[in-house]
């Protein structure tokens, strides 16, 4: 898919999201598959853009490109100034949030709030746009399908947006009002995506390869994004890609891989944030890894109450050896009974001996486990 002069190596996104997608997050999702990786939003009031909080969202040392930058904000002249600010410290691509719904940011009338007012908004996209042209550097916007139910405007404001300059558009099925509530929708995607030239991507719900399959389908979007189901699991997105390459979902990942994936992120962590504060910013992201794994409970609990950089590293590369010596295997996504796992055949045998049909698959790999630290019988 090709975003403005970047031809991007696939169409699964990675979503921004606050205080989720940092730079260590944007670099594992896309060692694990993600083609395009957004970051946090970033304020565009200059007298934040020097906090300790500004210059780690910032800072995308290492990261691969194109680097895509979120700024956030509600005064046109200040987004133009954000959005010159970031490309001079790297950015490459410029992302308009319109679409967060966190009523800290919708109270001064920034994110999802902007959606309301579209002659602001416009305003906004025009003053982005035109700050970046001389730059060669794409403007891309995210937004909702609207406020709420009886405004749901992501239509109107994407023609305009279109019109405007914006190189591609992002849509969460959802409206400000829901939240994370309820279902996305996606028939306001499929009809932004009728309504503009430039290329569209659906968000919201995609948490699965056959959902994936089903949203490209029903909207004829060209690219997906995927935020909360990354959130503890990042190799969905190989997942996803080799569902709509092949019809096939691979084998959950090895023990071993998730553990060095983990521990990767976890240093990644805390060369970023620094000992302290990144044991305390990793717990979240430990959190979403263990959840549904045996013992994961008893571990976040004790994972919470550490405060050493080495002790946490410690903690949970012990844990995954004991999953290793147990042979526990990672669970496989549920799935409708038309897709097969494992490159193609409809059987497969599991660590544990006898072949499975299909989506049985899952049940076996998520066979009873001992609690963390006990040995398997």
């Amino acid at each position: 898919m090709r975003l403005g002069p970047y031809e991007l190596p696939n169409r699964l996104f990675v979503a921004p999201m606050a205080g989720v997608t940092d730079r260590p997050f944007r670099q594992l999702c896309r060692r694990l598959g993600a083609g395009h990786a957004v970051s946090e939003m970033i304020t565009s009031v200059p007298g934040l853009w020097h906090t300790a909080k500004t210059r780690r969202r910032a800072d995308h040392s290492g990261e691969p490109g194109p680097v895509a930058v979120q700024i956030a904000g509600t005064e046109p002249r200040q987004m133009a100034d954000a959005a010159r600010h970031n490309i001079d410290h790297g950015a490459q691509i410029i992302d308009i949030n319109m679409g967060c719904p966190a009523r800290k940011v919708c109270n001064r009338w920034a994110g999802s709030a902007l959606m309301r007012d579209e002659s602001l908004a416009l305003a906004i996209i025009d003053a982005v746009v035109a700050a970046c042209a001389p730059k060669g550097v794409p403007v891309t916007l995210k937004m909702r399908t609207g406020w709420n139910d009886a405004e749901r405007n992501a239509v109107s404001l994407a023609r305009a947006a279109d019109a405007a300059g914006v190189a591609m558009i992002a849509v969460h099925g959802r409206t400000r009002e829901q939240g994370y509530r309820g279902h996305a929708e996606y028939d306001t995607v499929a009809a932004v995506k009728a309504a503009v030239r430039v290329p569209v991507v659906a968000n919201g719900d995609i948490d699965t390869p056959w959902r994936a399959r089903e949203v490209l389908q029903r909207t004829g979007v060209d690219a997906l994004m995927i935020g909360r189901a990354a959130q503890g699991r990042p190799w969905i997105f190989r997942e996803i890609a080799q569902f709509l390459d092949s019809g096939t979902v691979p084998p959950p990942p090895a023990t071993h891989d998730v553990a060095r994936w983990l521990l990767e992120h976890l240093d990644d962590h805390h060369a970023l944030y620094g000992p302290e504060a990144g044991v305390r910013s990793a717990r979240k992201h430990i959190g979403w890894a263990l959840c549904g794994l045996p013992g994961g409970a008893s571990l976040r609990a004790r994972l919470n109450a550490l405060d050493d950089a080495r002790a946490q590293r410690a903690a949970l590369s012990d844990y995954f050896e004991h999953l290793a010596d147990a042979h526990i295997l990672l669970p496989l996504p549920a799935c409708p009974p038309d897709v097969d796992h494992h490159g193609g055949s409809s059987r497969a045998a599991t660590a544990s001996g006898p072949a499975v049909r299909g989506c049985d698959l899952h049940a076996a790999h998520a066979r009873p486990a001992p609690a963390y630290g006990v040995s398997a019988p």
